[in-house]
């Protein structure tokens, strides 16, 4: 099969490609396993992090990808919840333990022995790749392949991050950021919370009137103040500045939650810059978003089919897969960035 292949940790600064194309043996599923070929794979800032080193690969070469879309070709002697032709999708959790006191109760995105899809084992840029059957989900008719991809991703630790603001309806709620995360959550905002203002706070003008296209509240730069404090903000930006800056608008007792696997930079200068009275005093807290749950997944999607979330995606070749990786690296971000294989 095809596949686009990491091969070594690369500084993606100039135009280097990270990816090339290589031609691969099928994967064989396991008893438990299925067989799934791709259709479609979205394109996450995540997977920047693992090509840089901020998260590293269990292994290299290693086959990226964790927004999976595709139909099971094959299944292996145990496994009985799809059959040939179902069309599933595959997340960011590939597998966990299921046996530790994490798993037990309902934190397996903290499980020690938590897997990655694309990090710990091969994902979705790619013609097939194989997988637990357990850990595979049904996609609501109402999602074409491209449109479903980001959801698995973007869509359901974004879905997370909400769940752990606290945000209650009619409270004020901050976006820092507004890429492939950030556009799904402000719809889940208007659909759970119609009576809540939302603020985002985003570098680029086309992500400010994206924004203002889809109900936000007020808009503008990461640096600026709104006027009035708020209760919760959702960061999901890449650097460090974004969260002095979300700190100093947050109410007494509201909550910043950081929705990355990794932040970019290590950014001492802005650190060195939290003031303990106007940045985390008053009980103010900050939260880091772990991976996501099988129940992250499955709950997201059914609510995104009520609403309809449909995400605005940009489409690319499975060989184009540089592109749009440079493209992140650049912040050239609209909507969610989707391999169609």
């Amino acid at each position: 099969m095809k596949a686009m292949i990491l091969k070594s940790i690369t500084d993606l600064e100039g135009n280097i490609e990270p990816l090339s194309m290589a031609k691969v043996p099928d994967p064989v599923p396991l008893d438990n396993e299925v067989l799934i070929r791709v259709s479609t794979c979205g394109v996450c800032h995540t997977e920047l992090d693992e090509i840089e080193g901020r998260t590293r690969p269990s292994r290299l070469p290693m086959i990226p990808g964790h927004q999976i879309i595709g139909q099971v070709e094959d299944t292996g002697k145990k496994a009985k919840k799809n059959k040939k032709g179902d069309r599933v999708g595959v997340a960011w959790i590939f597998s966990s333990c299921g046996k530790c006191s994490f798993c037990l109760g309902g934190y397996e995105n903290l499980c020690q022995d938590f897997k990655a899809t694309g990090r710990d084992a091969n994902g979705g840029y790619a013609e097939y790749m194989t997988v637990s059957e357990d850990f595979t989900y049904s996609i609501p008719e109402i999602f074409t392949d491209s449109q479903a991809a980001p959801l698995l991703c973007a869509g359901a630790v974004g879905y997370r991050s909400l769940r752990l603001s606290g945000l209650q309806n009619g409270q004020n709620i901050g976006l820092t950021g507004f890429g492939a995360s950030g556009h799904i959550v402000l719809q889940i905002i208007k659909y759970k919370y119609p009576d809540t203002k939302i603020f985002v706070f985003a570098r680029s003008r086309e992500e400010r009137a994206f924004a203002i296209e889809l109900g936000a509240s007020w808009v503008s730069d990461t640096t600026d103040n709104p006027t009035g404090l708020l209760d919760s903000i959702i960061d999901t930006t890449p650097v460090w500045k974004t969260v002095i800056e979300a700190l100093k608008n947050l109410k007494a007792g509201g909550r910043l939650v950081i929705n990355a696997i990794r932040k970019e930079d290590v950014d001492k200068d802005s650190l060195l810059k939290i003031d303990y009275s106007r940045h985390l005093w008053m009980e103010k807290e900050i939260k880091s978003v772990a991976n996501v749950t099988r129940n992250d997944v499955k709950d997201f999607l059914q609510i995104a089919s009520q609403i309809p979330i449909i995400p605005e995606v940009q489409e690319y070749k499975l060989e184009e897969a540089n592109l749009p990786l440079t493209e992140l690296r650049q912040k050239k971000i609209r909507g969610a960035k989707v391999l169609v294989i």
